[in-house]
């Protein structure tokens, strides 16, 4: 059997991690186009300055807030009269995917700098591009990973903390989808399967979350850099990011994209709907009840999502329900990895039985 994992050339993290930038940029080049989301532009655009002096010419660009074919287009065009040698995203996930979608336009490698540790974006070869109206439109799997993933891990702390919580979200799927994949044998991002390490690695991003997230979150809180933070930004960014990479994806990042149909949810982040969704893999795959005790308890304690209220849905009916589901199992959705035939019935059972344990439990 042929097993593929994918990886990204240099991981960089620390606390003041940003004074190395401009090192780290110069081996690809003496000119940058840097794409900042308004949020990094506005605060972080000084650092990015002074880390290039003396290494590479950078020229700013200010990120429009949608990864979409329109604002795509937008920076090619600016790029061409830039004449970058590398492209670098500096922001969230978005900013993120949108540089590598332009550096791929352009055949030009491709830093990135996450602001905030709010989804395993940073380290994959895939963008997930959205009308320009934020609707899921469609997953750009690109030939290869960031040239370089710098994590200041000081920025991170400095976000609010439901960014931090809502990349546990995110990263909390990793295993149970990664799981699903070995066990029906679905191909990863590469189209085929994954090896042992992307297993082992998604297993290690979930045990890191379970065992090290509360006290994460609490540094957050204070923002303050601890190693209890370090190892959940690593988890969020590298592992959650390798292991899905390379472990493949199934039912919770399917149901994620049937939420963006729904306009109630669009005010939610990514890795808060992938929360839920999480529960509601856990219900649809007739997961042991120890297991979904284990992680509705730790979606309580780090304040993820376990009704659909939290993402916005308090009173959404089953119509609206059965539009997401059916978005969820369109064909070629990563919801088909899954070792069983699914339907949009089963999963709005499944979505409807998620929210009603979480109810519950809050109420208890």
């Amino acid at each position: 059997m042929l097993t593929t994992a994918i990886f990204p050339s240099r991981y960089v993290q620390g606390r003041g991690a940003l004074e190395r930038l401009g090192f780290e940029l110069s081996r690809f080049g003496g000119k940058a186009l840097a794409l900042l989301d308004p949020f990094a532009d506005d605060h972080l655009g000084d650092q990015l300055e002074t880390s290039c002096a003396g290494h590479l010419d950078c020229e700013r660009v200010r990120f429009c807030g949608e990864c979409s074919d329109e604002e795509i287009a937008r920076l090619v065009v600016l790029a061409q009269q830039i004449a970058p040698e590398v492209i670098l995203g500096m922001g969230g996930g978005k900013a993120l995917d949108t540089a590598k979608a332009l550096a791929y336009e352009l055949s030009l490698p491709v830093a990135v700098v996450p602001t905030l540790a709010s989804s395993d974006a940073p380290c994959s070869a895939l963008s997930v591009i959205y009308t320009a109206q934020g609707a899921f439109k469609r997953y750009l799997v690109l030939p290869r990973n960031p040239d370089l993933v710098l994590v200041d891990s000081q920025v991170i702390a400095q976000a609010p903390v439901r960014f931090l919580v809502s990349g546990m979200g995110d990263a909390l799927a990793t295993w149970f989808e990664a799981e699903d994949c070995r066990i029906s044998g679905a191909a990863n991002m590469t189209g085929r399967q994954g090896p042992r390490t992307a297993h082992a690695l998604a297993r290690f991003c979930y045990d890191t979350l379970l065992e090290y997230g509360p006290l994460a979150a609490q540094a957050c809180h204070q923002q303050v850099v601890t190693p209890a933070l370090e190892h959940v930004i690593e988890a969020n960014t590298l592992l959650s990011g390798l292991g899905f990479e390379s472990g493949g994806l199934a039912a919770a990042h399917a149901i994620h994209n049937g939420f963006t149909v729904l306009p109630g949810t669009h005010a939610y982040w990514h890795g808060e709907k992938v929360a839920f969704g999480v529960l509601s893999m856990l219900m649809l795959r007739d997961s042991e009840p120890k297991l979904i005790d284990e992680v509705y308890g730790f979606c309580l304690a780090v304040g993820l999502p376990v009704t659909l209220a939290d993402i916005g849905l308090a009173e959404v009916a089953d119509a609206d329900l059965l539009r997401v589901a059916g978005l969820a199992c369109a064909a070629g959705e990563s919801i088909h990895n899954e070792p069983f035939a699914v339907d949009a019935r089963s999963v709005v059972a499944a979505m409807r039985t998620a929210d009603a344990e979480g109810r519950r439990r809050k109420a208890a």
